[in-house]
């Protein structure tokens, strides 16, 4: 995504917003940033995992497992105002108004706290009747998986208004402070167990380091806070109108955040329940390779949002050419990872797990690639949405069409199980490209002559054409697993530079050649921390 920003601008002034000129370096640096920052936990969870399993056991590393996913779903209880509390910073910031940050961060935080507090009590009573009823673990376990629950539970409060704390960083673009802090957190989670093993702690009392890990990153986030917005250190206050905006914008956003894993996770479920488990296994190992294509997106969409609420703020006339050329570079990068992914799925699932799963896998695979692209499209006018203050449309489409494709989805994967599933997921990303479009274009009239003018629908056209001549070429190259990745790569190439040349400018050029220049060549210069740095 490619939009504005503002911030506090060089030298920390009060929100001048950035020249949109600058705006797609800015955005190029701090999709990169969030990219960076996921590079470490993964290291670690790659190199660690194993050590920590062989230590616990299976049983054990099943509790722990169970706390890591807890970690993700009781955020709920953050109630969607970690994404307003960036959304309003953002906007404060556009009109130049800082003064409105202290209501807005100390409104937030108060609400989360005591949301927070309300899941915290919820978890520590429900602890006993859930384990062993509920979540069954081995008789001699159930007294260290309750403790796991309770320690878990008396982290909630940290961990829900830890999210607040890091939105007032996201809104003033200090996505280097940001993933700093996150890519020490994430390492962490991974870490701490392992190292907790080796000094022979049991579950418990990982888990108590776990906690004190998540007080230090809630630290570090606030005091990150008070240096890029040092207005909250003069003003402490609740404010009760603010309250009502945040509880209403934040609503809108749990509502679509408690929707999307039922869009996520349901085709699985129905997969598993209509055929078999050993058809799923044909279904979920393609989905899973070609999802990691959506951390572009999201990295993409994290540095976007900002950016987005503040130019909706300040010059929202600005908006459509900004909107245009998101799409235009998000479609720039992604379209060859997809086109690799389509062309390259039959070789790339025989190297990997045989002949007779990639015979079954291939097809499931390249509709996914075609699908993953198309829901990334689709997330830049939904960022656009909640970024002009309207996620409840977002929200209200989602429940509008869910029973629809559930419905959809079920007749696909009874008629053509694993195939039918992979084909829902792709119909439900174009339904949402094209509703979520037609939206932001009655909303903000952002149509399509602007993905015309700025070549998008001419990027589109030449994807198409090397899709169906790498699927000819790919068919002819089927069963030899050299031959079909080295004519993957080709064309993967061949397709990047004719996009290169024929699509992008050669301003829109150096901006991608910075963000991969900053994704692989200066990430330590990058991370660093100094008060209101512009861009």
């Amino acid at each position: 995504m490619a939009h504005d920003d503002q911030g506090p601008a060089e030298g920390g002034g009060a929100g001048t917003v950035t020249p949109v000129a600058s705006q797609g370096r800015l955005l190029a640096r701090n999709t990169a940033l969030n990219l960076i920052g996921q590079v470490l936990p993964a290291v670690a969870a790659i190199l660690l995992l194993p050590y920590t399993l062989h230590g616990l056991g299976v049983a054990r590393f099943g509790i722990l497992s169970l706390a890591w996913t807890l970690l993700g779903y009781l955020s709920l209880f953050d109630l969607g105002l970690g994404r307003a509390t960036i959304r309003f910073v953002s906007d404060a910031l556009g009109r130049g108004r800082r003064e409105i940050i202290p209501s807005v961060v100390w409104t937030s935080i108060a609400t989360q706290l005591v949301s927070g507090l309300i899941g915290s009590v919820a978890l520590i009573v429900a602890t006993p009747y859930l384990v062993p009823a509920v979540i069954k673990v081995p008789g001699p376990l159930v007294g260290e998986a309750r403790a796991v629950l309770v320690l878990l539970g008396l982290a909630l409060p940290v961990l829900i208004v830890s999210s607040a704390a890091k939105g007032v960083l996201e809104a003033h673009q200090r996505f280097d402070l940001v993933n700093i802090v996150r890519s020490v957190s994430g390492t962490l989670i991974f870490a701490i167990p392992a190292a907790g093993i080796f000094a022979g702690l049991g579950l418990a009392g990982i888990m108590v380091a776990i906690d004190a890990s998540l007080v230090l990153v809630a630290a570090a986030y606030f005091v990150l806070d008070m240096v890029v917005a040092p207005e909250l250190r003069r003003s402490v206050r609740v404010d009760r109108r603010m309250f009502r905006e945040l509880v209403f914008f934040g609503g809108w956003v749990t509502v679509s955040s408690l929707i999307v894993p039922v869009l996520v996770y349901s085709d699985r479920l129905l997969l598993s329940a209509i055929k078999s488990v050993s058809v799923l296994a044909y279904y979920t190992v393609p989905y899973e390779l070609t999802s990691r294509l959506q951390v572009i997106p999201w990295s993409f969409g994290t540095a976007l949002f900002p950016a987005l609420s503040a130019r909706a703020a300040s010059t929202p006339a600005e908006i459509p050419a900004l909107y245009s050329r998101s799409i235009k570079f998000l479609f720039v990068v992604m379209s060859p990872l997809s086109l690799g992914a389509l062309v390259g799925a039959h070789p790339i699932l025989q190297l990997w797990l045989g002949t007779s799963f990639a015979e079954r896998g291939t097809v499931v695979m390249q509709l996914l690639a075609v699908g993953m692209l198309l829901n990334a499209l689709a997330q830049m006018p939904a960022q656009v949405l909640d970024a002009v203050g309207r996620p409840d449309l977002r929200a209200k489409i989602f429940l509008a069409y869910t029973p629809i494709y559930l419905g959809v989805v079920w007749a696909l994967i009874a008629s053509f199980g694993a195939v039918g599933a992979a084909a829902g997921w792709t119909l439900r990303s174009l339904l949402e490209l094209c509703v979520f479009f037609a939206v932001a274009w009655r909303l903000r009239d952002l149509g399509l002559r602007a993905v015309v003018r700025n070549r998008t629908v001419a990027a589109l056209g030449i994807f198409l054409m090397f899709s169906a001549a790498g699927y000819l070429v790919a068919e002819m190259a089927r069963g030899s697993v050299p031959w079909g990745l080295a004519v993957s790569a080709a064309l993967v190439a061949g397709y990047s530079v004719v996009i290169a040349v024929a699509i992008l400018d050669p301003a829109e050029r150096a901006q991608l050649w910075t963000m991969f220049h900053d994704l692989v060549a200066r990430p330590s210069r990058d991370l660093r921390v100094e008060h209101g740095r512009g861009v």
